[in-house]
């Protein structure tokens, strides 16, 4: 491999069962080492170079051996074994050499990376084949004067902390410590580096990292999406001369598979008061960011800083990029339109690596001069540490790197053969003895659930076998398979085979879907049953061997798992999924089917954190559709988080962007709370908090079309949510208005032509809006309303609090000088967009400062005492009872008024009837008129009668409470049990609201049969 620049290449993989679904079209295509995108909106293209470009999309046929190969007489197809002769030999290459070198995957998730690196069943990856091949090199060395030493450590960084994936047992939760060597660079300290003898005692390596990874990522919700894991090969050649002195030639090859590209730029979401990335996603960004410096150094420019400081990945990788090594970047592509914007970003980043330059140097030295170099700086250190004086911190350091070059000249000490039988012996210990094949022998006759993970590496690695009689599942120790995950019980499933048929049953409480419907009672499990435990642990069931068929478990992957659930949810029938076609419209339509589809297990996630550390705060996904606001009720629709605070009932709508930010930062303070730490007091860095805000509730278009024409209108309009749901109706007039102001009448009907060149005026008023579920949820919210009209500022409406009876009477005037064409079209082609908005925090809100008092940091025990906790819930109530009095009176007013507007309005009909001449009709008998208005009277006054009755029912049992409740707090009787007393405040609470209920529904129901009446 020639110079030291970085060898990036990129690989396009065929299309996914996902991507199939969705119609996609190839947007990748390939000429050399050329590589052209396009973009699918608009047909452009853009054209990147590369050291290599491998078509892996098409033009593959399998063979007998499950082996993916070029089809007969193409040579466009790039397999397995190509990848690896361009890339990974060059590896081997530069280790023999003395070399340090690095290989490492970036691409989003499910580009194929994992693929690229790993491989999947016979088609083996980079990794696999560079140890195998190294071996079969090693395996030809008849030269008895030099010795072939190869060891092997595997590693996984996740929220900046480092975990041994070759340790079975529980590890410190704080990680492994990175340190530095002023000769060695960064190393992980008490990373477990195993000799290895041949290739297979690698796989078995190999095998046990991705049990523990696997594990891990069920357990602690730390998908690999999310992780990074470094695979690191120690090659050392020690060379005897004549003289029999040695010389050690050595090499590190580090292959790194790195997370999901899809969150790097993930330092915080744009309007986020939160604006600190998470440690999760810190990795990715700081390699970016190191990526970017070196890239600009390249390109002569100076004093640029490398932050290889600011993250554990970009400390372990100083070496690979930019420092002594030989480095190759593979980038996977995904070949679909749905993917362009991930797909263009990965192409870029790839384009920045190339121009890193490296500083390769062949490490070799004699070995005597090595342990010479140790003895000498113990020497040092031991002389630093005995003289003593200075700070404790520092005397501790020389400590811990007195006892690291003691370990490793003890190392040195011993023959590779010593420890090579160590490392066997320790194997021994960890596995029993116990063959490897044995091991797997059970699941073969036995049905067993195999778990499902996002990576398909990660997916059928564990398998627990269900043996005739009862299996249990949980997180307890007594379980018999201990899943550890959000939402997981101690006890969660109890599991029964009978030798030919198995059921499950959920225990009390336990979260289980079976093929995406939730579990409430035993069931019979069918073979290839798929199983989801809590949040996110997924299991799929292999039944009896007689139901087994070859291969039938690869069709149920984890986009199958998510389809289905979103599916039963009544998602693919909210988003209008798109069949396949290739308009754009539908591309979109795929694309938000998609994301919201991605969303549904981060939200599950979220609801669970919040549920186990008692944030009482709830996250559901909706679809935003621009049309609402949209006078022309155009625009596209968007993936929307609705937090709903059920403690303070507040509510907030986050965008896609904020939430998946919000939701690293959950993550991080989950893991905090995991490990034993306290979590912070303070709701200012509480990713469950925010300030409250104004609520978008619904809308109603109004057609301006009639007003060209001088009709008026007078209509009530019914305002729907983004779901489509009624959740108010909106009277709303439109006059026009002569040049005086004066309403015009129907006579002045006129053509639009006819209003071209003359001033024109008409007048906006939204006098009432009734049914607002809002405030009738809860009445220490308001709402408000507001319009846009011809592109001028928003006009906007008083707020009204409490109330599902809004008076607004808003009314806007608009003055037109001199109409145009122009104007008379927007009439004619736009509506008029009346919006409603919820507020929160009204002037009921507790003068306690309410969300001061709910806000909760869990820190592992429940820090309020139960009495406090009850006496603050009595004082709610009393608040409660304080706001029922108002409303009570509130109401006496609004009855008043409104039998005030009814005498108005039989007022105005009587006039109107005047007005067109009806009193020239034949005469009415006056004995039978006055009969019925006094008979209308009477049942007016007969209703409101029997509503003030009721109502100073209701009054006594508020006075009847609030008495109650004096006692309850001052008095001696009670004070030993004060839940029963706050239990019979409930009662008593919840009667006096079904009172108050029957007695307002009663009113409106003799109120609206006087009206029929009168019209009649």
């Amino acid at each position: 491999m020639p110079g030291d620049s970085v060898k990036v290449a990129v690989r396009v993989r065929p299309f996914n069962q996902r991507e199939k679904n969705a119609g996609s079209s190839c947007i990748i295509s390939m000429s050399g080492d050329s590589t052209t995108i396009k973009n699918p909106e608009n047909g452009s293209t853009k054209m990147f170079a590369f050291d290599y470009s491998y078509w892996s999309h098409d033009s593959f046929q399998e063979n007998g051996e499950g082996v993916f190969t070029p089809r007969s007489g193409s040579t466009k197809y790039t397999d397995q074994r190509r990848v690896f002769q361009d890339l990974g030999q060059g590896v081997l290459d530069n280790a023999w050499q003395g070399y340090n070198a690095a290989l490492f995957a970036y691409g989003q998730t499910g580009s194929g990376k994992s693929y690229s690196m790993i491989g999947y069943g016979p088609n083996k990856g980079i990794v696999p084949i560079t140890c195998e091949e190294l071996f079969k090199a090693i395996e030809t060395n008849k030269d008895s004067q030099k010795q072939l030493q190869v060891s092997f450590s595997m590693l996984e960084i996740y929220n900046e902390k480092v975990k041994d994936l070759l340790v079975k047992s529980k590890q410190a939760t704080e990680g492994l410590k990175i340190r530095q060597n002023p000769q060695a660079g960064f190393y992980v300290d008490g990373l477990r580096n195993v000799p290895v003898r041949n290739y297979k005692e690698i796989e078995k390596l190999m095998e046990q990292g991705t049990v523990n990874r696997t594990t891990a990522s069920t357990n602690m919700n730390a998908t690999s999406s999310r992780s990074h894991m470094v695979i690191t090969i120690r090659f050392n050649q020690v060379i005897r001369n004549a003289g029999g002195e040695s010389n050690t030639r050595s090499s590190d090859i580090n292959l790194v598979d790195l997370a999901g590209s899809e969150r790097a730029d993930s330092t915080g979401a744009t309007g986020d008061r939160l604006k600190e990335g998470s440690a999760i996603n810190q990795s990715l960004s700081t390699l970016g960011n190191v990526i970017s410096a070196l890239a600009d150094i390249a390109g002569g420019k100076k004093n640029v800083l490398v932050p290889y400081r600011n993250s554990v990945l970009t400390k372990l990788l100083q070496t690979a990029l930019g420092g002594n090594s030989r480095t190759i970047m593979i980038a996977a592509l995904s070949p679909a339109d749905i993917n362009y914007d991930e797909t263009l970003s990965t192409l870029r980043y790839a384009d920045r690596a190339k121009k890193i330059q490296n500083k390769a140097v062949v490490n070799e030295s004699p070995t005597d001069r090595l342990i010479r170099e140790l003895k000498e700086e113990n020497a040092r250190l031991m002389a630093a540490v005995g003289k003593g004086g200075g700070k404790a911190d520092d005397s501790e350091e020389l400590q811990r790197l007195l006892r690291e070059n003691e370990r490793r000249m003890a190392d040195m000490d011993k023959t590779w053969e010593q420890k090579l039988e160590e490392a066997r012996r320790e194997w021994e210990r960890g596995h029993g003895g116990v063959d490897h094949e044995e091991e797997q022998a059970e699941w073969r006759r036995l049905p067993y659930f195999t778990n499902v993970n996002e990576d398909t590496q990660l997916s059928g690695v564990i398998k627990h076998c269900l043996r005739v009689g009862e299996t249990t599942f949980g997180k307890s120790s007594t379980a018999t398979y201990i899943i550890r995950g959000l939402g997981i019980q101690e006890q969660h499933a109890i599991i029964k085979n009978s030798g030919s048929k198995v059921t499950m049953e959920p225990v009390k409480g336990a979260k289980i879907y079976v093929n995406g419907i939730k579990l409430k009672a035993k069931q019979e499990l069918g073979h290839l049953s798929r199983i989801k435990f809590g949040s996110s642990c997924l299991f799929l069931y292999v039944g009896q061997v007689s139901e087994r068929k070859a291969n039938d478990e690869k069709e149920y992957d984890y986009d199958y798992f998510m389809a289905e659930l979103a599916e039963h949810r009544g998602v693919a029938i909210d988003l209008q999924t798109p069949k396949i076609n290739e308009s754009m419209e539908n591309l979109k339509s795929y694309v938000l089917f998609q994301e919201f589809m991605d969303l549904l297990p981060q939200i599950s996630e979220a609801n669970a954190i919040s549920l186990e550390l008692n944030k009482g705060v709830k996250f559901e996904a909706e679809i935003k559709t621009p049309a609402s606001h949209d006078a022309l009720q155009h625009g596209g629709k968007e993936v929307i988080i609705q937090v709903t605070n059920e403690k303070t009932k507040k509510v907030w709508i986050w965008s896609k962007e904020k939430f998946l930010h919000r939701k690293d930062l959950m993550e991080e303070l989950y893991c905090r709370y995991m490990d034993g730490e306290s979590l912070p007091m303070g709701r200012d860095t509480d990713p469950f908090w925010d300030p409250v805000e104004d609520i978008f509730l619904g809308s109603c278009h109004i057609m301006l079309q009639s007003l060209s024409y001088c009709v008026e209108i007078d209509e009530h309009f019914t305002l729907h949510n983004y779901h489509g749901k009624e959740e108010a109706v909106m009277r709303v007039k439109i006059f026009p208005l002569n040049d005086k102001g004066e309403y015009l009448g129907d006579e002045s009907i006129v053509e639009p032509r006819e209003l071209l060149g003359k001033p024109f005026n008409f007048e906006i008023s939204i006098p009432e809006c009734m049914g607002v579920r809002w405030c009738s949820e809860d009445r220490s919210r308001g709402v408000y309303c507001k319009f846009t009209i011809i592109s001028k500022e928003p006009v906007k409406s008083q707020t009204v609090w409490g109330k599902g009876y809004c008076d607004f009477g808003l009314k806007h005037r608009v003055r037109e000088k001199k109409v145009t064409q122009e104007f008379i079209n927007y009439l004619q082609t736009h509506s008029l967009v009346v919006e409603l908005w919820g507020s929160q925090g009204g002037p009921y809100q507790s003068t306690l400062n309410e969300e001061d008092q709910i806000h909760q940091t869990f820190n592992g025990s429940n820090g309020h005492a139960q009495s406090d906790d009850v006496f603050s819930q009595l004082k709610n109530k009393d608040l409660e009872i304080e706001h029922l009095t108002k409303d009570l009176d509130a109401m006496k007013k609004d009855n008043f008024n409104l039998k005030k507007k009814l005498d108005k309005q039989q007022t105005q009909i009587d006039m109107k009837k005047q007005r067109r001449g009806l009193s020239s009709a034949p005469p009415v008998d006056v004995s039978q008129a006055s009969t019925t208005d006094v008979g209308l009277d009477a049942d007016l006054a007969q209703a409101l009668r029997l509503f003030f009755k009721d109502v100073k029912t209701v009054q006594a049992q508020i006075t009847e409470i609030k008495e109650y409740a004096k006692m309850s707090q001052h008095g001696s009787s009670d004070n030993g049990n004060i839940k029963k007393a706050l239990g019979k405040q409930e009662q008593k609470l919840h009667e006096v609201e079904s009172k108050l209920s029957g007695c307002v529904d009663s009113l409106k129901e003799s109120v609206a049969n006087t009206l029929r009446k009168a019209k009649r």
